[in-house]
């Protein structure tokens, strides 16, 4: 199926889902989480990603009957939702993001677009995710939710607070970077993992909604 297919799949399950069906919100947690997951890593580190996510899920269930949306707009809502149960787990703990490591080891010459359009083909979920957690914090986080969620820039904006045009300049930094730390670890930037991460296709900006409600809670042995 197309990513056309799959997000008219995913709009139905979380109408469905709102409607009260408990298949149809398994559905939408499967196939939305394990991207979450991958940006919630981002922020905290693995050791504590699932306990976040969980979090945000629980929150995401509560609160759904109150989003209005198609998939797209969802996975913006579901990611800001993360980030901010994220956000809140740091500050509780007082520690800084997992993302956000001095990027000084990084040759200074720019990689060309070329390189850069081949890290991005290239995403896996093993050793590339690893660096992406070494990038700046806003390129990582513009990279994660641009690449992995699979947002559009009007959506990754929303979730971060930032402008369309901001978003869309630090994710492709964040390659550029990304795709010369590969270089430079492989000779190569393509070929790092056989477990790609399928690329966003190109959407117009979406805002992400924000309607937030209390409706019961579904345990996450539900999902």
């Amino acid at each position: 199926m197309d990513a056309h297919g799959d997000d008219a799949e995913l709009t139905a399950a979380i109408q469905a889902a709102q409607n009260g069906e408990e298949t149809a919100f398994r559905t939408v947690y499967r196939s939305v989480h394990p991207r979450l997951l991958g940006y919630v890593r981002t922020l905290v580190g693995d050791g504590e990603a699932e306990d976040v996510a969980s979090e945000a899920w629980l929150q995401i269930a509560r609160d759904l009957q109150r989003f209005t949306g198609d998939a797209d707009r969802f996975r913006g809502w579901a990611a800001r939702i993360a980030r901010n149960r994220a956000l809140d787990h740091i500050r509780m703990r007082g520690r800084r993001p997992a993302i956000g490591a001095d990027d000084s080891e990084l040759a200074t010459r720019p990689a060309d677009s070329d390189t850069a359009d081949a890290a991005l083909e290239s995403l896996g979920t093993g050793r590339t995710m690893a660096l992406i957690a070494r990038l700046p914090q806003e390129q990582a986080e513009a990279v994660v939710l641009r690449v992995v969620v699979g947002l559009d820039a009007g959506s990754a904006a929303e979730v971060l607070g930032k402008r369309p045009g901001a978003v869309r300049t630090a994710a492709h930094r964040g390659l550029r970077r990304l795709a010369e730390m590969m270089t430079k670890g492989t000779g190569r930037a393509a070929a790092v993992s056989t477990d790609t991460i399928p690329v966003q296709r190109d959407a117009r900006d979406r805002a992400t909604p924000t309607g937030v409600t209390r409706s019961p809670a579904r345990t996450q042995k539900d999902m």
